[in-house]
């Protein structure tokens, strides 16, 4: 599949790195960090809480233009100002070609986004509402999934760089198969997407890379060999004698 590959890399100026005894620099994927190249089409990063998926997703788009609570290169609000300064010491190796769109998603600010949209929206303009390029419909008055689905399918428009931060926080497991469904008609328009999940499903998408973050850093690994895949599977395959292990029962009658 043809998409462009807009940021062929991330690499860490080691060099302006203050110290690696603090935030964020102490998190051991950072620690042992020096670049990181990127699929043409779709990157995961996974790793448990607090390895720092986000911490680094939030960096990458900072240095991209994006506006640190999320939305595109031309939101500029903030409710508070809690974004590591991860971004001034990391550089974006790009291509020669540029994006022509792009968004940065983080579930746990959409909501900000969404009530950015309705505030610009209320002041007095000659130009388009907002909200027509999200669908027409308030995202407010959309369920957090509904609003999500609503960006991927009016807002983002191909050829664009999208940075998404666990966009599986509101979506069912069929939705998060229809978003699959959805990534694969914009990397087939030219995008690339960098995302980080704890979605076995998301991670599923054919021939993506994923880096797995652990005790040795960043791991390129395969689907198959990742947690999320082989706990779920674990799971699924025995569901009862799972729970029998985790309850520390036997799961007889008492």
């Amino acid at each position: 599949m043809d998409a462009e590959h807009y940021v062929l890399a991330l690499k860490l100026k080691r060099e302006k790195v203050p110290s690696f005894d603090v935030f964020p620099y102490a998190l051991p994927a950072l620690r042992q960090l020096h670049s990181l190249e990127l699929h043409p089409h779709v990157t995961f990063i996974v790793g448990e809480n607090g390895s720092g998926k986000s911490t680094l997703l939030e960096a990458v788009a900072i240095a991209a233009g994006f506006n640190p609570e999320g939305g595109t290169k031309n939101f500029r609000f903030h409710t508070r100002r809690s974004h590591s300064p991860l971004h001034e010491c990391l550089t974006l190796v790009k291509s020669l070609v540029r994006a022509r769109d792009g968004f940065f998603l983080r579930a746990e600010s959409f909501f900000n986004v969404a009530t950015e949209i309705e505030n610009l929206d209320a002041e007095p303009s000659p130009a388009p509402p907002i909200i027509n390029s999200y669908g027409y419909r308030s995202l407010h008055e959309q369920s957090h999934g509904e609003s999500f689905f609503a960006l991927m399918n009016h807002r983002f428009g191909g050829h664009g760089f999208y940075v998404l931060d666990e966009p599986e926080a509101a979506l069912s497991p069929t939705r998060q198969m229809a978003m699959l469904v959805r990534m694969h008609e914009l990397v087939a328009l030219k995008s690339q997407f960098i995302i980080a999940t704890h979605s076995p499903i998301l991670m599923a998408y054919p021939d993506a890379w994923i880096y797995q973050i652990g005790k040795r850093g960043f791991e390129r690994v395969r689907y198959e060999d990742t947690e999320h895949y082989v706990v779920a599977r674990r799971f699924l395959s025995d569901p009862q004698g799972q729970m029998r292990i985790l309850l520390n029962t036997d799961g007889g009658d008492e």
